[in-house]
């Protein structure tokens, strides 16, 4: 009688070994093509999913160390290209665990309550229709300036009970989720609506006064994602996000910028938006805040933004609660401490850096044109 085969001999079939090869193999792929000087929604979408991926690549290499044969070159090519993969991911996802130093330092709660700002950021996905979800959280944080995102009239109209308590606003409501509308109980002066690239996509730029009598620039900002129902390209967004930086750069005030800017902290536009302004992203150190997607755990990452200059400190960011919409709002609280400022490293723009962000906004003014063109 033939002896019956062990757990692991039949767990060693071929179908597995060439899964188990195929998941390394995306694992590694979509870690590389990110590093490619391409502006491709195929490419650019794997700036998305860096923890997912490293998680794919920690699980793939013990079980193909375990389950695969190990002799052949392509497998030493595969775990070896695996191991960097995770190092890679690794080094990256680094800054946002806790155990990596705040780029933005923690306020000093004996701060005069006058030096205080609080903004809460939600995309509220325009379809949605569970309006007094949003209502109870904005009562519940209270906070000193909302900004909705894909808002339409609809929830212009539903939010009424609670945005009454906002008298200063920016309202653009717009039927093609681009929608923006912006409510703060401090003062606002020189509110201007701008269509940098796009003639349906509109970002904010404004003034708001803090209780202290400090004026400070507020950008509100939400450019459109590379994926094919939107951009095939992320050249238009990557040159919006970069304008904006620029902008900043000149600012001789205080400045503020949060949004949904349907890019990842941690891509290099992202970074490049962070160099060219030189502001500071207060997650670093202190967690993800994924915000993006709610209803698939397993798929997360962080789209929802708020960038500061060294003016601020943290007093406390968290991610709230459901609200019906696919993102999760995000809830921050700074203080006006500007006598502290060096103590917070400014981010940088070289000399390649600037020529980086030229070249990006030029390719994104002639897809823009192009664009234009077509439509016409």
């Amino acid at each position: 009688m033939p002896a019956k085969p062990q757990p692991s001999a039949l767990i060693r079939r071929p179908a597995v070994v060439i899964a188990l090869q195929a998941l390394a193999t995306f694992a590694i792929l979509g870690t590389a093509l990110p590093l490619l000087h391409s502006q491709e929604w195929y490419v650019r979408v794997f700036d998305y999913p860096r923890l997912q991926l490293f998680a794919l690549a920690i699980v793939c290499l013990p079980l193909y160390i375990w389950l695969a044969p190990r002799h052949r070159k392509r497998d030493k090519f595969l775990l070896a290209a695996l191991l960097i993969t995770i190092i890679y991911q690794a080094v990256n996802i680094y800054p946002y665990t806790f155990l990596a130093p705040k780029e933005v330092k923690d306020a000093d709660r004996k701060t005069h309550p006058n030096s205080w700002v609080s903004l809460l950021v939600s995309n509220v996905l325009m379809d949605n229709q569970e309006h007094e979800k949003l209502i109870a959280l904005i009562q519940k944080q209270k906070p000193d300036i909302v900004l909705l995102l894909e808002s339409d009239s609809v929830w212009q109209q539903a939010l009424t009970p609670v945005t009454k308590h906002y008298p200063y606003r920016v309202e653009i409501p717009l039927e093609n989720t681009y929608g923006m509308h912006l409510y703060s109980r401090l003062p606002l002066r020189q509110q201007k609506v701008s269509y940098l690239l796009d003639k349906d996509v509109p970002n904010v730029k404004t003034f708001v006064r803090l209780r202290n009598g400090v004026w400070v620039e507020l950008h509100a900002v939400h450019p459109k994602p590379p994926v094919p129902t939107e951009d095939p390209t992320s050249e238009r967004r990557d040159a919006e996000i970069v304008m904006i930086a620029r902008d900043i750069a000149n600012s001789k005030y205080p400045v503020i910028v949060a949004g949904d800017f349907n890019d990842v902290a941690w891509s290099r536009t992202t970074e490049l938006f962070q160099e060219v302004s030189g502001l500071l992203d207060p997650r670093l150190g202190r967690g993800f805040y994924n915000t993006f997607n709610v209803n698939y755990f397993f798929l997360r990452w962080p789209l929802d933004h708020i960038f500061h200059s060294t003016h601020f400190k943290v007093e406390s960011i968290k991610r709230l609660t459901d609200i019906g919409s696919d993102h999760f709002p995000i809830y921050i609280r700074l203080s006006f401490a500007p006598e502290n400022k060096y103590e917070q490293e400014e981010p940088e723009a070289d000399k390649q850096t600037q020529e980086e962000a030229s070249e990006l906004i030029e390719e994104g003014k002639e897809e823009a044109v192009e664009e234009n063109a077509k439509q016409q």
